[in-house]
């Protein structure tokens, strides 16, 4: 959301100010220029609103004495960027989304669950009990725990022994949310590493017992030419319901991989499986103008926050505020299903998947 020029900058005008001042400054300041305009997508408040308060800019993460200088006088002086560059275009900031969702609490109301999110069984740096208590605190009604697959070493993903030893521990906490009278269901699932044309890294029959699973790209991601193909495998792949962080981009560090995009998401449709919005800051993938097309094609929606820390579950506001900004319509979107419907779901993609898989086998075979 671009600032009116009467206005001083918002944060994510900030935000492009600082990623321009890094590319000209040293490289010990390029650093710091680069870490503050991450930031600025969780500040809370917007930094003009700071100023008016009278209040310090260094409340603000990794603004320091010599950043708030250099804020102030853009502020001062009502300083807006030129349109931002593709590698940092389209990010929403959390004070923006929270304004926007503010303006229509009928949508944040909506919200049952998050999809995405990461423990220490992988590489994250919080147990599945605390992941669920903060889920609990949220209100949620169902949350799934995604750790990385096998085949992302450098994520400590889990094999097949440890996807059923999470699974155990999973049923257990379950067991004792239910003993406390919370109505929150932790789901088995597993964020399932493909590789560029589509293929999993878990045996199938240990992904059929769990409650969901995504599918998300991790390698080969700087490819320049079309990746329409390897978007359609994946989709197709008979053991996801839904396609995470669905580009690959990562905020002025990856631009994340080209497709005919209509063509993706009315393959997703046609098969009924979900593409999601990856809310963590960096990623915000989908972004607002292919969620656009998202919508067109009639394609479900997912929110996940990608989070690797119970602290970072409020992520879910820049996913909540993309959507609604695309005009997704509600029942497009599985994390406003109650629990009973969403089983349903996955229960209908994985019964269509089955037949489809018998009817390629017999083709193949006459």
């Amino acid at each position: 959301m671009k600032a009116p020029v009467d206005l001083p900058p918002n944060n994510g005008e900030i935000a492009e100010l600082l990623s321009l001042e890094a590319a000209k400054a040293s490289y010990v300041l390029q650093r710091a220029f680069r870490r503050a305009a991450r930031s600025a997508f969780l500040w809370e408040v917007e930094a003009r609103d700071l100023i008016a308060q009278k209040r310090p800019l260094t409340e603000l993460a990794h603004v320091g004495p010599f950043l708030e200088k250099q804020i102030r006088q853009w502020i001062r002086r009502k300083e807006h960027p030129p349109r931002p560059p593709a590698l940092r275009k389209e990010f929403f900031t959390l004070a923006e989304s929270r304004t926007r969702l503010a303006r229509t609490p009928s949508w944040s109301a909506r919200l049952r669950s998050d999809l995405q999110m990461h423990t220490h069984w992988s590489d994250g740096s919080g147990d599945v009990r605390a992941m669920a208590e903060a889920a609990v605190a949220r209100g949620y009604e169902y949350v799934a725990i995604t750790d990385h697959s096998k085949g992302l070493s450098i994520a400590n993903g889990i094999d097949e022994t440890k996807l059923k030893q999470q699974s155990a521990e999973i049923d257990a906490i379950n067991r004792e949310l239910r003993a406390a009278g919370k109505n929150l269901t932790v789901l088995g699932s597993i964020e399932l590493n493909l590789n560029p044309i589509g293929q999993g890294d878990m045996d199938s029959r240990a992904l059929h017992s769990l409650d969901l699973v995504l599918g998300s790209f991790h390698s080969a991601l700087r490819r320049k030419e079309d990746q329409t193909a390897r978007y359609l495998a994946a989709i197709r792949n008979s053991d996801i319901q839904i396609l995470g962080h669905p580009r690959g981009r990562i905020y002025n560090y990856r631009l994340g991989l080209r497709a005919d995009w209509e063509t993706v998401f009315r393959e997703a449709a046609r098969l009924d499986k979900a593409a999601e919005v990856d809310a963590y800051p960096d990623r915000q993938d989908l972004n607002v103008s292919l969620l656009r097309i998202a919508k067109r094609c009639g394609t479900r929606i997912s929110f996940g926050t990608d989070a690797h820390h119970p602290s970072q579950l409020h992520f879910i506001d820049l996913a909540l505020a993309a959507a609604l900004a695309a005009k997704i319509p509600p029942e497009r979107i599985v994390n406003f299903m109650p629990l009973k419907e969403l089983r349903a779901w996955i229960e209908k993609v994985r019964r269509s998947e089955g037949r489809r898989t018998c009817e390629n086998g017999k083709r193949r075979s006459r």
